[in-house]
């Protein structure tokens, strides 16, 4: 197959390790790997994680960076502008044939650049607007920021050539809100499994004195969609039935606002003493924290996309409590035990049976990882997004 020169549009900060962003680097690394000329347009900051055999071309930007951080913020509009200049200069200099843009001021940008430079657009739609704009507490009022994201939802998808839909729900979303089936693809995140072939968690099991305690882990930011307020409630019917349980929330960010919102909902629940928040910590530590993990947990009640944290669970062949939202690719007590959306009360009886039931736990973690295998690794997924770049090379 032939190979191409693609503007990867990344418009967040990058490479960091955690959700989408820490997709996007990996498939540029496959797709680099493959052969493919990638050119990632990105921010000014990220982290220093390999990108394979991609380039890296970051907007010049003179103001005070806001860092790593989730969510819109004044700085990152103007950033964004200058991203679209940015990624017109790649288009043109480096003679880049396809725009891959990810996540919405990604495809904003990618959809300004298709126009301003007749390149083909495919469109990477790993979320939607409507399910957590109005978390980030950046449009005020509320109601504000719920009919920006209606509006994000309806335009954005209008100018892509393609639009890769990361779950069945947003596939079906797509379909259902106008989008021809011929420019939709259903195609997953993955892992790369590689990442986690030499786990080792002991130095860590000493550093936090945990001996034999059961340890329920949540592994990812702690933004208020990811509703860890749910996890922290679910957690006080673990203790009850589970008196020497500990939670570990392990975030990959230093500063987010709404940890100090989680650190005092354990305060008040009376939990506190068996809650660790730790963060940050680097990509190549998450393998080595999982390990640590009786049950992972993925407390989100809401989420069309797909999270990056639950595939990496089941490539550390964890077992996994979560709500029926965020079961993408798995199957209730075949590789994850599914309880009801926002039934919080349920996760912990979840958890607590998982805790007790050692049998189970290994099966549903076992077979965890056989699904992220066979359905979810990278270097199969990244093969479907070349036929897409074909098929637009085709069509023009």
């Amino acid at each position: 197959m032939r190979k191409y020169s693609i503007a990867m549009v990344a418009a967040c900060p990058f490479p960091v390790n955690y959700g989408s962003p820490g997709a996007i680097r990996e498939l540029c690394e496959v797709l680099s790997e493959m052969g493919h000329a990638i050119h990632i347009v990105t921010y000014p900051n990220g982290d220093n994680l390999s990108v394979g055999n991609a380039r890296l071309h970051r907007v010049s930007y003179w103001g005070k960076s806001s860092g790593t951080q989730v969510g819109p913020s004044g700085s990152k509009l103007w950033i964004d502008v200058l991203l679209v200049i940015e990624l017109c200069r790649v288009i043109w200099s480096e003679k880049v044939e396809i725009i891959h843009a990810h996540n919405y001021e990604g495809g904003l940008a990618g959809v300004l650049a298709k126009f301003l430079t007749w390149k083909p657009l495919v469109y990477n739609s790993v979320n939607l607007m409507s399910d957590e704009l109005h978390t980030y507490r950046f449009f005020k009022p509320a109601f504000v920021a719920k009919w920006v994201a209606k509006l994000l939802d309806w335009f954005v998808p209008l100018f892509p050539d393609h639009i890769i839909a990361v779950t069945q729900q947003l596939y079906d979303w797509h379909l259902a809100h106008g989008t021809d089936k011929k420019r939709l693809s259903l195609v997953p995140c993955g892992v790369r499994p590689e990442m986690f072939a030499n786990a080792d968690s002991e130095e860590l099991r000493v550093k936090y004195a945990l001996g034999s305690r059961p340890v329920v882990m949540y592994a990812g930011i702690n933004n208020a969609f990811q509703r860890v307020d749910y996890l922290l409630r679910a957690f006080t019917i673990v203790l009850k039935e589970e008196p020497s349980a500990l939670l570990m929330i392990v975030s990959p960010l230093a500063e987010e606002p709404d940890r100090v919102a989680n650190v005092a909902l354990a305060k008040s629940l009376g939990i506190s003493e068996s809650v660790i928040f730790v963060g940050p910590h680097r990509l190549d530590e998450l393998p080595d924290y999982l390990g640590l993990a009786t049950v992972t947990v993925v407390p989100r009640p809401e989420c069309p996309g797909h999270p990056i944290k639950l595939l990496n669970y089941m490539m550390a062949a964890k077992p996994i409590v979560c709500f029926e939202a965020s079961a993408k690719g798995v199957t209730h007590l075949h590789d994850a035990f599914i309880v009801p959306n926002h039934d919080w009360a349920a996760m912990g009886q979840a958890i607590v049976a998982i805790i007790r039931e050692p049998a189970l736990a290994k099966r549903l973690g076992a077979n965890a990882q056989d699904t992220v295998l066979n359905n979810f690794d990278w270097r199969i997924l990244a093969k479907r997004v070349e036929l897409i770049y074909a098929g637009l090379d085709s069509a023009n």
